[in-house]
C-alpha cells in the first residue's frame, strides 16, 4: 500500500479595515505562532491562501511575520493559492469584478513572493458552476470545496481522496474535495488521533484539508491548545516521522495523479452555512430532521438566501451592484473603494459577527459614500430606482453634503442618510429578527452550567452545543414587526410612552407603518390611501413630501381620517451611531432610555463623526429613544450588540393632521 498524500492548506483573513486590536490579536494568537513553528519544519508541505488585504497588512505592519512567509515560500514549504483580493463571495459579483479581484491577488503574489498561483481558495465554498470560466479567465487551475458539495450531489462518499474535473461553458476546472472529518478533527483531536483521522480518510489517495488559519490559535481555547501544549509541532513532527504520510501540494498531486472523471456539483456551500441562510422556523426544522436523515441527503439554503433573510444586507449589496455597473466612470482609486465595498463578510451571519457587527457595516458604508461623494455635482441630483429589486422605486437623493435614498415599498421611508464629509451612515440600521440560535435562550435544553463530556485528548469546537446560556440576554429578545427604517408612521387609540415604546406592547391601529405607498415623482411626495382599525376601518390617508437642500432636508406629514375622536400619531426614527452611548440628544445620553416633553427642536451630537443632527418640528411633541439592541451569536457565546438609537415623537391629534421635520446637518 502506498503513501497517502496530505493536502494540508489554510486559509488566512479578516475583515477589510478591521480594528487594529483585532488584527492584532490574530496575529499574536494565531498567525504569528503558526509560522513560527512551521518555519521550524520548511521540509512539511503545505498551502497557504491570505486574503489580499490582510497581507498587505502584513506586510506593512509585520514585516517580520511577512518575511517567514517569504523564507517558506523559497524553501518550496508554502504553495501559494488566489481568490478574491478582498475577500468577496464570488458567485455575488460581477463577472468582470471576479477576474479583477483574482488578477489583483495574483500580481500581488507574483510581485512579493514570485510565484503565479494556480490554485483558488473559494470564499466560504460558496459554489454555483457559473464561476467555471471567470476562474479560468484569471488563470485558476483548481479550486477547493467541501464534501458535502459532492456528497450532497450523489457522489460515492469513498472517492472524496482525489479531485474531480468540471466544466462550464467548454471551460474545465479541477475540483477538490475538502474533508469534513478532517476539518473536525485538526486541532480539536490529539496529533495521534489526527494522524489516524488522515490515514482513515483515504486508501491510496489524498486527505484534503484545507480551513480556517484562525483555528489554529484564535478560536476559543486554541492558543493554549495549539502552542502552549505545543499540539502543531507534535502534529507536525507526526506527520513527518509517519512513514505513510508524505505531504503534497495540490498542484503537485495534480500532476502525478488522474482525476476521479466529471463532476457536477449543487449551487451549494457547506452543510452549516446553507443552515444559516434559512429563515429562522425552517432552520429549526432542519436542525431537528438532522436527528434522524443522514447528512448528504439535507441541505439548506444558498447562500444568496441571505438576501432574502437579512434585507439590510439585500440593500446593500444591491447599491454595490449599482456601482459596479457604472465602474467605466470610475477612477482606479475608486475602484478599489468598489472591490472593497464586495467583502464578503458584512453581507452574512453565522456563528460570526458578520451583518450583525455595526462597525463592518460602517466600513461598507464608508466605501459606498466614497463612491457617492466622487460624483458630486453642483446641484442636487435626483434617481427613480428600483435599486433592491422589491417591484418598487426607490427615491435616491444626494447633494453636496449628504447621500439619501427613500422607498416607496418600506412607506415613503428613509434607507440611506449618509455624510458625504465624514462617510458616515446614520441610517445603519438593523432590524431585530429571531434568529434559530435564539431558541437556546428561549427554551434551553439542558442545565446552561452543563458542559458536554470530553475526552482528555481532545478539546471543544465551536460547533459544539455547549455554549453558556444567558439568562440576562432575555429581555432583549424583542422582535420587530417592521424594518428600522426612519420617518415611519404609527397610531394609537392610548398614549405612547417610553415603557411601551420599548417593548413594542403598544395597540397599533393603522396600516401605514409596513405597507407601500404610491410615489408621486412630479411633488416627491409618498401618499398611501389606508385605515385605522378598530371596530371597523376608518379610511386614512397620509402623504408625506419631502424636499431638499444641500445641508438639509424637510418632510411634511399630511393626515386626514375619517375617525373623529382623539388619537395619537407617532413618528418613529432609527439612527445608527458609532458611540451610541456616548452620543447626546439635547446634552443628554440615552442610557436605559430617555424621555423629553414639549420639543420643538432636537440637537444630536455625534462624538464620532464630530458632526449634529438638528432637528426641529412644527409642533411641539413628545420624545422618547432606547438602544437598538440585537441579541446574535458569535464563537464564544452570545452578544448584546447596540445596532442604534430608536426615537419615537408623539403627539396628538383629531382628524388632521399637519406636522413638518426639518433634519440639517451641521459640524460641532
Amino acid at each position: 500500500m502506498g503513501k497517502r498524500a496530505l493536502l494540508f492548506g489554510i486559509h488566512m483573513h479578516q475583515p477589510v479595515d478591521n480594528f487594529d486590536e483585532a488584527v492584532d490579536q490574530a496575529v499574536s494568537l494565531c498567525y504569528r505562532p503558526f509560522f513560527e513553528t512551521m518555519i521550524k519544519y520548511p521540509q512539511f508541505k503545505f498551502s497557504l491562501h491570505c486574503s489580499g488585504w490582510l497581507l498587505d497588512t502584513l506586510r506593512k505592519k509585520y514585516p517580520e511575520l511577512f518575511e517567514m512567509m517569504r523564507t517558506l515560500t523559497e524553501s518550496n514549504s508554502i504553495e501559494w493559492i488566489t481568490a478574491g483580493y478582498y475577500e468577496p463571495i464570488l458567485s455575488a459579483i460581477p463577472s468582470r469584478d471576479r477576474v479583477a479581484q483574482i488578477k489583483l491577488l495574483n500580481k500581488f503574489l507574483k510581485k512579493h513572493f514570485g510565484v503565479k498561483a494556480q490554485g483558488l481558495w473559494l470564499t466560504e465554498r460558496v459554489w454555483e458552476s457559473a464561476i467555471i470560466p471567470d476562474l479560468v479567465s484569471a488563470g485558476v487551475e483548481f479550486a477547493l470545496v467541501d464534501d458535502y458539495h459532492f456528497l450532497s450531489s450523489g457522489y460515492d462518499a469513498k472517492k472524496m481522496d482525489g479531485y474531480y474535473l468540471s466544466e462550464e461553458g467548454a471551460e474545465e476546472l479541477k475540483l477538490f474535495p475538502i474533508s469534513q472529518a478532517l476539518r473536525y478533527a485538526l486541532p480539536f483531536h490529539s496529533p495521534q488521533r489526527a494522524i489516524d483521522a488522515i490515514l482513515s480518510s483515504s486508501k491510496e489517495g489524498a486527505a484534503v484539508i484545507f480551513d480556517d488559519a484562525e483555528k489554529f490559535g484564535l478560536w476559543p481555547k486554541t492558543y493554549e491548545w495549539v502552542y502552549e501544549k505545543k499540539w502543531l509541532e507534535h502534529f507536525v513532527e507526526a506527520v513527518l516521522a509517519e512513514p505513510k504520510i508524505q505531504t503534497h501540494h495540490y498542484s503537485e498531486y495534480i500532476q502525478k495523479n488522474r482525476s476521479y472523471g466529471i463532476a457536477y456539483l449543487h449551487n451549494t456551500s457547506y452543510f452549516e452555512m446553507g443552515e444559516w441562510s434559512l429563515q429562522a422556523t425552517e432552520a429549526l426544522k432542519l436542525e431537528k430532521l438532522k436527528e434522524s436523515v443522514a447528512l448528504p441527503f439535507l441541505q439548506g439554503g444558498i447562500w444568496k438566501n441571505f438576501f432574502l433573510k437579512y434585507l439590510e444586507s439585500n440593500y446593500l449589496h444591491k447599491r454595490m451592484l449599482y456601482w459596479s455597473k457604472e465602474q467605466e466612470s470610475l477612477s482606479k482609486v475608486q475602484k478599489k473603494e468598489l472591490y472593497k465595498l464586495q467583502t464578503n463578510d458584512v453581507f452574512w451571519h453565522g456563528v460570526f459577527g458578520g451583518l450583525y457587527l455595526p462597525n463592518l457595516r460602517d466600513n461598507a458604508y464608508r466605501y459606498l459614500l466614497a463612491l457617492e461623494k466622487s460624483k458630486v455635482e453642483s446641484t442636487i441630483n435626483f434617481e427613480y430606482l428600483d435599486i433592491d429589486k422589491d417591484a418598487y422605486e426607490e427615491l435616491k437623493v444626494r447633494t453636496q453634503k449628504y447621500s439619501a435614498v427613500f422607498s416607496a415599498k418600506h412607506g415613503g421611508q428613509m434607507l440611506e442618510f449618509g455624510s458625504l464629509d465624514s462617510l458616515f451612515n446614520w441610517q445603519n440600521t438593523l432590524m431585530r429578527r429571531k434568529e434559530a440560535y435564539h431558541e437556546k435562550i428561549l427554551n434551553p435544553q439542558q442545565d446552561p452550567l452543563q458542559k458536554a463530556i470530553q475526552r482528555d485528548d481532545e478539546i471543544e469546537t465551536i460547533h459544539s452545543d455547549t455554549l453558556v446560556m444567558q439568562e440576562n440576554l432575555r429581555p432583549y429578545l424583542i422582535f420587530d414587526w417592521h424594518p428600522k427604517f426612519s420617518f415611519i408612521d404609527h397610531f394609537a387609540l392610548e398614549p405612547f410612552s417610553l415603557e411601551n415604546f420599548v417593548d413594542l406592547s403598544y395597540n397599533e391601529i393603522g396600516d401605514f407603518a409596513n405597507q407601500a405607498f404610491d410615489l408621486d415623482k412630479q411633488k416627491v411626495c409618498f401618499k398611501r390611501e389606508g385605515g385605522l382599525y378598530l371596530e371597523q376601518k376608518y379610511a386614512t390617508s397620509l402623504e408625506k413630501c419631502y424636499t431638499f437642500a444641500k445641508n438639509s432636508f424637510h418632510v411634511n406629514i399630511d393626515v386626514v381620517s375619517c375617525f373623529e375622536e382623539e388619537l395619537y400619531y407617532a413618528v418613529e426614527l432609527n439612527l445608527h451611531f458609532a458611540h451610541p452611548h456616548e452620543t447626546l440628544f439635547n446634552t443628554h445620553k440615552v442610557d436605559e432610555g430617555l424621555m423629553l416633553k414639549s420639543l420643538k427642536n432636537l440637537e444630536i451630537l455625534d462624538p464620532f463623526t464630530q458632526q449634529k443632527l438638528l432637528l426641529t418640528f412644527s409642533q411641539e411633541c413628545d420624545f422618547y429613544a432606547h438602544l437598538l439592541a440585537t441579541v446574535s451569536q458569535s464563537e464564544a457565546g452570545f452578544d448584546k450588540v447596540v445596532q442604534g438609537i430608536s426615537i419615537l415623537l408623539t403627539l396628538a391629534m383629531q382628524k388632521e393632521l399637519h406636522f413638518s421635520i426639518g433634519l440639517e446637518l451641521a459640524d460641532v
